[in-house]
């Protein structure tokens, strides 16, 4: 029955002010859905990121030019000239458990054809880039080890590439374009991986490495190496075998002076991962601070609320109100607002983020933790910042406030 009692009390004491228990409860509401949608922005960045990463193949490690990271910051990484076809093609041939190897001389350049023209990717590669890197033809073969070995001047044209060239849905096998003046054939189109920024695989042109270093970059190394191991299990043995062999290669004695960095998939995944989840909880900081406004909003209302009903108070303890009950009274009224204010926060969160995903492009997701989560500090806050008005309410000395005006 007291439990009963105090719930008919909060309803009566907050719907006599609808005004102002409205507007306190406006912080929550805002705080909670700021909340929910900032958690949801970073968790879609993550989830997005990851995504993209396991799109570009599986179970790769990357080799690059440069020095070995020290300290956890990369000495130049892919800056030197320090890696070779025959680097590829003995880490190819003397190491286990490598299922394929697609070195790789990338340079962007502006491309032509039929009057129009794109500033792209190039990437010359080899015909184990389509396996290492998960790429599937929607038109037409990918290069083959022969076109490498006579250079031959064909291209591949992601999607992107062959929307922005020929327009979108055409068919320009058998056409020609031209790449720093020199005229390729196209012999194929990839199917859309999805993806953004300048390593967009979707917008990107295929051209064997060798008519890459002939025609187009000039150069004799590579500009980075992707080795796919068999399973992710080898994946560190693989990936430590392989800077065994380059030192060897490149006559270095001590690992900590070598000219080519390593990293698996699942170190660029996990540095990815850290780094979204900095941002998340960042941006959830900053979107928290509305919490504690909010917060401080209903501290303020249940202080004035007190001051307001102090003769009622008085009465009450004069005709032999627990002081406990009072107490509860006023911190249910504080609890209802922020747990009111919590729901409508979570859905209008919810609702936010589903117009962020559909008018911005952005991808969010939400996740029954970051709801829990901030349903749970709202009802904290509710508690935590009721808490000393109830108090003050419970302590009033009943002659005093039957006096009070």
């Amino acid at each position: 029955m007291v439990a009963i009692d105090i719930l008919k009390e909060t309803f009566w004491s907050l719907s006599s002010n609808k005004v102002r228990s409205g507007l306190t409860m406006l912080g929550i509401v805002i705080g909670i859905a700021s909340v929910i949608t900032m958690v949801s922005i970073g968790q879609g960045a993550q989830a997005s990121i990851a995504t993209s990463i396991q799109s570009i193949g599986s179970n790769l490690i990357i080799v690059r030019p440069g020095a070995q990271r020290s300290g956890g910051v990369s000495g130049g990484a892919g800056s030197s000239a320090s890696l070779t076809m025959d680097d590829a093609s003995a880490i190819k041939s003397e190491i286990q458990n490598v299922q394929a190897v697609a070195p790789e001389d990338s340079k962007r350049a502006q491309v032509t054809a039929k009057g129009t023209n794109t500033n792209t990717q190039i990437v010359g590669t080899v015909a184990d880039y389509a396996t290492v890197r998960s790429i599937t033809m929607e038109a037409g073969t990918f290069i083959t080890d022969q076109a490498v070995k006579s250079s031959t001047k064909v291209a591949v044209l992601g999607s992107t590439a062959r929307d922005d060239l020929f327009g979108a849905g055409s068919d320009p096998i058998g056409q020609t374009i031209r790449i720093k003046n020199v005229d390729f054939d196209v012999i194929g189109v990839t199917v859309a991986k999805g993806g953004s920024g300048f390593t967009n695989p979707d917008d990107s042109i295929y051209v064997p490495i060798s008519s890459a270093q002939h025609f187009i970059t000039g150069d004799t190394f590579i500009s980075t190496m992707s080795v796919q191991a068999s399973d992710q299990s080898s994946m560190v043995a693989v990936q430590n075998q392989i800077s065994d062999l380059l030192l060897k290669r490149h006559n270095i004695t001590d690992p900590l002076q070598a000219d080519f960095s390593l990293m698996n998939q699942a170190d660029i995944i996990a540095t990815a991962s850290s780094i979204t989840g900095t941002f998340t909880i960042l941006l959830a900081s900053i979107a928290g601070i509305s919490l504690l406004v909010g917060g401080i909003g209903i501290m303020n209302m249940m202080l004035t609320t007190v001051t307001e009903r102090t003769r009622e108070i008085g009465l009450r303890k004069a005709v032999g109100i627990k002081k406990t009950y009072i107490n509860l009274q006023f911190l249910s009224e504080a609890v209802a607002l922020t747990f009111l204010g919590g729901f409508i926060g979570v859905a209008l969160g919810w609702g936010a983020s589903m117009a962020v995903t559909k008018f911005a492009s952005i991808t969010t997701q939400i996740s029954s933790s970051s709801i829990l989560l901030a349903f749970g500090v709202s009802a904290g806050v509710g508690i935590l910042f009721g808490f000393y008005p109830a108090r003050r309410a419970a302590n009033l000395s009943p002659m005093e406030a039957l006096r009070y005006e």
